[in-house]
């Protein structure tokens, strides 16, 4: 297994609502494995599956040095008072732009062996769950910005050269 090519604004997996793992298999375990090495890279906090192109509810996240992932994650708990933050996504280069986010999160999933995982923190591991659960519910961080801010961002990447 290896490291995934990211998948760019503009690919329709993007914006596709991902089918939820049936079966763990030889498959399922591939795809983890791609997750946790694509998302090992400095500056990568999560990887979802959506991303390099697999449209199954997995992700992957590297936060404070700790990696990981879930298998049909679900946001169960949010809390605090939405802020906004400063965010960015792989899948669309260069661009960062405010985000509201609440400031702490938990998901549950599974892992590989079927058992039920818990993640759940604050501060970047929070925005991290919620930024990757919106990917497999084929939303961008784009479609969270303000009116002002999603235009100043369309533009911008028409403007780009990945674009």
């Amino acid at each position: 297994m290896s490291e995934r090519e990211i998948r760019i604004f503009g690919d329709p997996v993007l914006k596709t609502v991902s089918d939820p793992v049936e079966q763990i298999d030889d498959r399922v375990r591939g795809l983890v494995q791609d997750l946790l090495d694509s998302v090992r890279l400095p500056g990568r906090a999560g990887v979802a599956a959506s991303q390099i192109g697999v449209n199954l509810r997995a992700f992957s996240y590297n936060v404070d040095g700790e990696i990981g992932y879930l298998i049909n994650p679900t946001i169960v708990e949010v809390s605090g008072e939405k802020e906004f933050v400063d965010e960015g996504c792989l899948s669309v280069p260069e661009l960062w732009y405010p985000v509201e986010r609440y400031p702490f999160a938990r998901a549950v999933g599974i892992d590989l062996d079927g058992n039920t995982v818990e993640v759940a923190g604050t501060g970047v591991l929070a925005q991290a769950l919620q930024h990757e659960v919106d990917h497999l519910d084929g939303l961008l961080y784009l479609d969270r910005l303000t009116k002002e801010n999603r235009r100043a961002a369309m533009k911008q990447i028409r403007e780009s050269s990945w674009f």
